[in-house]
Formats: structure tokens, sequence, C-alpha cells
């Protein structure tokens, strides 16, 4: 799909960042599937979230990563939130940071918000271990 808003400076820094974080290949499964549909919505979130939010010079890639997190949790978006866990390889939130923002979801939106968030960021690191496990194995890249 052409997509029009590819040479906007916010387009452009949007896909840097989003691919630091996200990953080539994840992104290259985004625009892959992309649609006349769903191509506003890509470019969208592209330059608001990743050129804009995600790209300002107050927070580091960390903090977005512990306070997405945590807010994904606490809105029971688990699909979004497991990928944003398997991101922290790329931000470097740390296993501890996750699980002082699923704390702080406890608190702040519940109980079973936190509960189910924790089952999902177990599955997602125990993921990344394996993966991790068979690069070390394979000595290159899987995916």
């Amino acid at each position: 799909m052409a997509d029009s808003s590819a040479g906007s400076e916010r387009y452009r820094q949007g896909m840097v960042t989003r691919r630091a974080v996200l990953g080539d290949a994840h992104v290259d499964r985004a625009l892959e599937g992309e649609t006349d549909f769903d191509g506003p919505f890509q470019r969208f979130i592209t330059e608001g979230a990743w050129g804009t939010l995600w790209s300002g010079p107050n927070w580091t890639k960390r903090e977005r990563s512990m306070v997405t997190i945590a807010l994904l949790a606490a809105l029971g978006q688990y699909d979004e939130m497991a990928m944003h866990v398997r991101a922290t390889v790329n931000t470097g939130a740390t296993k501890d940071d996750i699980r002082e923002a699923l704390l702080h979801v406890a608190v702040y939106a519940g109980v079973p918000a936190a509960n189910h968030a924790f089952k999902i960021a177990k599955v997602a690191y125990a993921e990344m271990e394996a993966k991790q496990g068979a690069r070390n194995v394979a000595g290159g890249e899987i995916e």
C-alpha cells in the first residue's frame, strides 16, 4: 500500500523508534499486513504513538515501557501488554521493573487485573528465555 505520510519527519522518527522498541521483525509483519483499510491507523500510531510520544525527550524508553505495561494491564489489553513485555529486551526495563509496575496495577487498578497481567508476563518471559536459550545453542538469530 502506498504511504502518503512516509515522507513526514514524525513518521520517519516514529518508524525509527517503533523498530528500536518492537524490533524489525514485528514492524515488518505489521507493515506487510497493511491494507487500504488499516493503513491510516498504521500511520496514526507510527506518527502519534511512536513519532511523538515514544520519541519524546522527557522519559527514557525504560520508563515509557514500565508505564505502558502498567496501563495496558490496568485496561485488560493483555495481547498488547505481552508485546510490550517482549519489547523490554530493547527498552531496558527489567523483570524487577515490570513486577513493580504490576504491583502498582494491583493497588490502583485491582488485584484481578494484576493477577492476570502477572500470568501473561510470566508466559512472555518464559517464551523469551526459551528463545534466548535456542539462540545460545544455535549461535544465531531465530524468529
